[in-house]
């Protein structure tokens, strides 16, 4: 089985075995003693570290717009949904919002120390006239912008 490690998974003392991989940008994320220390046991274990590629990250960055999570997934979190994407790994995670997107990409997710995260659809709300669409944008109504709500 292979796993694709989000930082989070680099904070929890659980097993991994299996090809284990994450991305530079995790890498990056990752600046305390304790995730850094596990990161250094990890890569002497196999742990390998690699970079998706565009055509993977364009399918990311439409299911993120489909699911309305665009705007909280972090470029950490679309390299990592497009590295498992290419690998057919596991995402191991706690993030909901990546839950959700991984979801929307038929990725399985392995939850660190959360529950597994429901499905969500988005609502975006107009904050000037309160008119709501199932995507981020101006409101075609006011022409504020929509803000994300349940």
């Amino acid at each position: 089985m292979i796993r694709v490690l989000d930082a989070s998974a680099f904070f929890a003392e659980m097993p991994l075995e299996g090809v284990v991989l994450t991305t530079p940008s995790v890498v990056e994320e990752l600046r305390d003693l304790r995730s850094r220390g596990r990161l250094e046991a990890l890569l002497a274990t196999g742990l390998r570290v690699e970079s998706p590629g565009k055509g993977s990250l364009h399918r990311v960055e439409e299911a993120a717009a489909r699911t309305g999570d665009a705007g909280v997934l972090s470029p950490a979190d679309r390299d990592l949904l497009a590295l498992a994407l290419e690998r057919e790994g596991t995402v191991v995670t706690d993030d909901f919002a990546l839950q959700n997107a991984a979801r929307e990409l038929g990725i399985p997710v392995q939850p660190i120390l959360q529950r597994r995260a429901r499905k969500v659809r988005w609502r975006f709300r107009c904050p000037g006239c309160g008119a709501t669409a199932g995507t981020p944008g101006s409101c075609p109504v006011c022409g504020a912008n929509r803000e994300r709500s349940h």
